[in-house]
């Protein structure tokens, strides 16, 4: 008996380590790109539009079909789902590496995006299926520290493999990790579901979401090179309310929505949401004008650029799982409170930039921003994984990473309308650094608020889990 209970124990921590490498690639994918464009604009002929979309084409997608990949976690077994999306990715890696013109390269991008939006949920949900309440917030710590690497080291991977490989091999390092992580989900993951009475596909949601999502996603993503108040970018905004709202009123009256909408009474879960939208609207934006400014500034190579960033990125990786198993035991209220307060003081630090500073200017800001990052991530994604049942934890993955992404999007477009509002001029006329400076400095400021609303949200209603039940932290096999 003992060695049955070790047994399934050690299975819980292989499990973790399975969906972990599949998240580390998605992550990756996020930023690991960005370095190389120069490279594949050389190599491939292509011009800025189509290089903006190799990049767009997997964001786009993975916004858009994220919660359908929950849905269909749970509808189909999350196991199940998440090795078909390891599959769809890992493939789509491999024709993006071979990709002999940009046609061929931003459409299996766009596949790659399909494929990371089944896995991502499925990861999260296989974590609170397998795991119990008491360890729940440290494996997501664990869950959030991957993702937090993946996404700070992408960019120095990506300068590290072109510049002495070639920018395909960013492509195909993703296959043997994907070959592996499959054999390991096969081996190691039980599989699970949600078992209620009855379950079918709501094809009517699942269109009218992925419609306002995607509507809603590129426009962010082009209201910039459009202008805000152009016809393309109203009618796209309009486009995506109508096509939201037709959503929720479907979604009221379904007899089986794909999204319960129950779930946001809850003040807890609703809670999180809201938070995890604000720190990604404040954060996504950034990092990315951090990097210009480290570039465009300062000079940095995009290897030092993306190596700027890595303080930041050993905090969380150190600290969120800490974060947490704290949170486990004392709750997320008053932790996150205070993590997103710490991110807020770094932004004001970040704010103080101008040309004449080094990195040892960055670095105070890297730290308690790290810091911040980790007490709020973790505990943010455990909050709201424990206020939904363990048969809806796809979906509720699914709603929480969606307003990541969606927050994301809105936070690069938020804080680029704020530079460009300042930039009046272009290089090399020597009017436009100190204009992107000034408009710098006041897009972080602003995105310091939005985290500092983000602790105030957390404190009025974040609570701490009741954990009335122990369950054995292995699902039962699903026939």
């Amino acid at each position: 008996m003992r060695a049955r209970i070790f047994a399934e124990e050690n299975k819980k921590w292989w499990t973790l380590g399975a969906v972990s490498f599949g998240l580390f690639m998605i992550m990756l994918d996020n930023t690991v790109v960005n370095v190389a464009l120069p490279s594949i604009q050389r190599d491939l002929n292509i011009g800025i539009s189509e290089l903006e979309w190799v990049v767009n084409g997997y964001a786009l997608t993975f916004a858009v079909f994220m919660l359908t990949g929950g849905k269909l976690a749970d509808l189909y077994g999350r196991r199940t789902i998440f090795i078909v999306g390891l599959a769809i990715f890992t493939l789509a890696s491999l024709a993006c590496g071979l990709a002999p013109g940009a046609g061929m390269l931003i459409g299996a991008r766009v596949v790659q995006g399909v494929g990371a939006a089944l896995m991502n949920p499925a990861t999260l949900s296989i974590i609170t299926a397998t795991f119990p309440p008491r360890q729940r917030g440290m494996a997501i710590g664990i869950w959030a520290g991957v993702s937090a690497l993946a996404l700070a080291i992408g960019p120095l991977v990506g300068g590290v493999i072109t510049q002495h490989l070639s920018w395909n091999w960013i492509f195909f390092i993703n296959i043997p990790v994907g070959i592996l992580a499959i054999a390991v989900a096969r081996l190691v993951i039980r599989e699970s579901r949600d078992t209620s009475a009855e379950q079918r596909l709501d094809l009517p949601g699942l269109a009218s979401s992925a419609v306002g999502l995607f509507a809603l996603t590129y426009g962010l993503i082009e209201a910039n090179k459009y202008g805000w108040t152009s016809g393309r970018i109203l009618g796209l905004f309009a486009l995506a309310v109508v096509s939201l709202v037709v959503f929720v009123l479907l979604e009221l009256h379904q007899r089986v929505p794909m999204l319960d909408l129950s779930l946001f009474r809850n003040p807890t879960f609703a809670g999180a949401n809201s938070v995890m939208l604000l720190v990604a609207l404040a954060m996504f934006g950034v990092f990315f004008y951090v990097s210009l400014y480290v570039q465009n500034v300062l000079h940095y190579s995009p290897t030092q650029a993306g190596a700027t960033f890595l303080p930041m990125t050993l905090c969380v990786v150190f600290l969120a799982p800490i974060a947490g198993r704290v949170s486990d035991r004392v709750g997320s209220r008053w932790l996150i409170a205070a993590g997103m307060t710490m991110v807020a003081g770094s932004l004001v630090i970040f704010a103080q930039l101008d040309q004449n500073s080094t990195w040892w200017d960055i670095f105070p800001g890297l730290l308690i921003g790290g810091a911040g990052m980790a007490m709020s991530m973790a505990p943010t994604t455990a909050t709201a994984m424990h206020a939904v049942a363990v048969d809806k934890a796809g979906v509720g993955s699914a709603v929480l990473n969606s307003m990541r992404q969606v927050g994301g999007s809105l936070g690069i477009a938020v804080m680029g309308a704020i530079v460009a509002s300042y930039v009046h001029h272009q290089p090399p006329d020597p009017r436009a650094l100190p204009e992107f400076i000034q408009g710098f400095q006041h897009a972080l400021l602003v995105a310091a608020g939005i985290a500092f609303s983000a602790a105030v949200i957390a404190v009025a209603t974040l609570r701490k889990p009741e954990h009335a039940e122990e369950p054995s932290g292995v699902p039962e096999p699903v026939a």
